[in-house]
């Protein structure tokens, strides 16, 4: 089986563009995955145009071979745009190994640790009660028993710190008191606090009212910073979305920087690495908790993931039709309970996209904007 094209459909979900990624072979099997968005979007397809001139030709299942390969014939470090491409790449290529061998995805990865995938749903709402009723409809309608939301209840950049982490406080608590007790809620900070202290200030006034996790208080950089940061902590702390492959994993995992980790695997260089990195965090006793904002065939890559890796913990999600996505695939995976089932009975990825919903849609521009601060000074988004 050799490969003989990589095409790449530029499509739309809601307000944001997603690269979707066909591999086909001269077998007349095909392959789908899909790339982060890390902008310029519009890199993506001719990223991955230049790559299928280093792999045309090349057997899809030698996928450690491949990436290898790529790793080397790039020479410097790929970054955001090389990374994500190769991760849409990687992904279609496990979905052609499973489809040649017969057998899903994670039963190539050494089969099922679990039975079924827990997911956890982002909420929101200007009050305690509006994010708390949100979160009833999903557990009455889905299952969800897991969420996440914003710490932020007045403006982190406006209002002194002792505001904001009371607020923050205080909305917890009262979202506590609208819910079910077994229900878990972690917090996303967006890496907006740039001073570990202040994070730590968060942490603590969160603390009282048991949050699953405190995700990227702080930029990502500074592996010592988050070391020294967690050692203070009485929280779980969970961070990953922004670092790519198993050596920038390594470093933070080496400094104890963190409990959870957030690879995403549309950017950090695909299912494979996505493997290595959570071997690495099993060997600290750390815990795998994909960060995935994309769309359903991401979801349906990280199922297989999550299906076969023994340290991972729970998967944000969202639904198909969420923002517009749930047309790409003919049967998305959607919760039931507020887990992913598995699909023994289909080979690959376990879903089909459908090309003629892709092709329809087209690019839009999207770009993530910054807060602007009082004085004039942009902050981080």
């Amino acid at each position: 089986m050799r490969i003989t094209a990589i095409k790449t459909f530029m499509t739309r979900e809601g307000t944001r563009s997603r690269a979707l990624v066909k591999v086909e072979t001269d077998e007349g099997i095909h392959g789908w995955g899909e790339a982060y968005s890390p902008g310029p979007d519009l890199a993506i397809e001719p990223t991955l145009d230049y790559i299928f001139e280093l792999i045309s030709g090349e057997d899809p299942r030698r996928i450690e071979y491949i990436m290898l390969k790529l790793f080397q014939q790039l020479r410097f470090p790929p970054g955001s745009i090389g990374l994500s491409a190769m991760s849409g790449l990687d992904h279609a290529l496990w979905d052609i190994s499973g489809k040649a061998a017969g057998l899903p995805v994670y039963m190539l990865l050494g089969g099922a640790a679990r039975d079924r995938v827990q997911v956890y749903r982002s909420i929101g709402g200007k009050t305690a009660k509006e994010a708390a009723d949100v979160a009833h409809r999903l557990h009455d309608e889905w299952g969800f028993t897991a969420f996440k939301t914003s710490p932020y209840r007045v403006d982190p950049h406006a209002e002194r710190w002792g505001r904001v982490c009371a607020a923050a406080a205080d909305y917890f608590e009262e979202l506590r008191t609208h819910t079910p007790d077994e229900w878990e809620f972690a917090f996303d900070a967006h890496a907006k606090i740039f001073e570990p202290i202040r994070a730590l200030q968060l942490a603590d006034a969160l603390a009282p009212y048991d949050p699953m996790f405190y995700e990227e208080p702080l930029r990502p950089e500074n592996s010592d910073a988050w070391a020294r940061l967690r050692a203070q902590m009485r929280v779980p702390l969970a961070t990953g979305e922004c670092l790519y492959t198993r050596f920038q994993f390594l470093d933070l995992l080496s400094k104890q920087g963190a409990d959870i980790i957030q690879p995403d695997i549309c950017v950090c260089g695909g299912l494979l690495e996505m493997r290595k990195i959570a071997a690495i965090a099993e060997a600290h006793y750390v815990t795998v908790a994909p960060h995935n904002p994309m769309g359903p065939l991401a979801t349906a890559v990280n199922l297989h993931f999550a299906a076969a890796t023994p340290n991972f913990r729970i998967l944000e999600y969202h639904l198909p039709d969420d923002r517009g996505g749930g047309n790409w695939l003919d049967d998305p995976y959607v919760p039931k309970d507020g887990f992913l089932e598995l699909r023994p009975d289909r080979p690959g990825l376990g879903v089909e996209v459908n090309e003629e919903a892709i092709s329809s849609e087209g690019y839009v521009h999207w770009e993530r904007s910054s807060p602007v601060r009082p004085d004039g000074s942009t902050g981080y988004i």
